[in-house]
């Protein structure tokens, strides 16, 4: 039987503006440190890296501009785990409720107060 096709969930992660302190560290080094503990930490909880996006999100300025911010987003994946297919549930049937004088059945809401229901007794065939 073949494999059914790997399905996946996604989470974005804003990039980091700044770097997180590691000692003996400086500027590019410091940051690439910062980016791999981020990288490190989902790796760790299944995550994959897949790509960085910069993506444009439109923001109130004062009361009636707009203005667009640029945000820059890690993206990550991980395989969703497979879903065996057993047999399927049989349906349960709920017995149907029964009538009180609070809750009429929908047949007697319309129905005229005056008048009796009638009643079927012949056989049906």
């Amino acid at each position: 039987m073949p494999r059914p096709m790997p399905r996946y969930e996604y989470k974005l992660v804003p990039a980091p503006e700044k770097a997180s302190k590691h000692k003996g560290l400086k500027g590019a080094a410091n940051f690439a440190a910062t980016l791999e503990d981020i990288l490190n930490e989902l790796g760790a909880e299944g995550w994959h890296y897949l790509r960085a996006d910069t993506l444009p999100q439109e923001e109130r300025s004062g009361l009636t501009s707009r203005v667009t911010t640029y945000r820059n987003l890690l993206v990550f994946q991980r395989e969703l785990p497979e879903v065996e297919a057993g047999p399927a549930p049989e349906p349960t049937q709920e017995p149907a409720p029964e009538e009180t004088e609070d809750e009429p059945s929908l047949a007697n809401l319309f129905a005229d107060p005056d008048e009796t229901p009638e009643i079927d007794d012949k056989p049906r065939g």
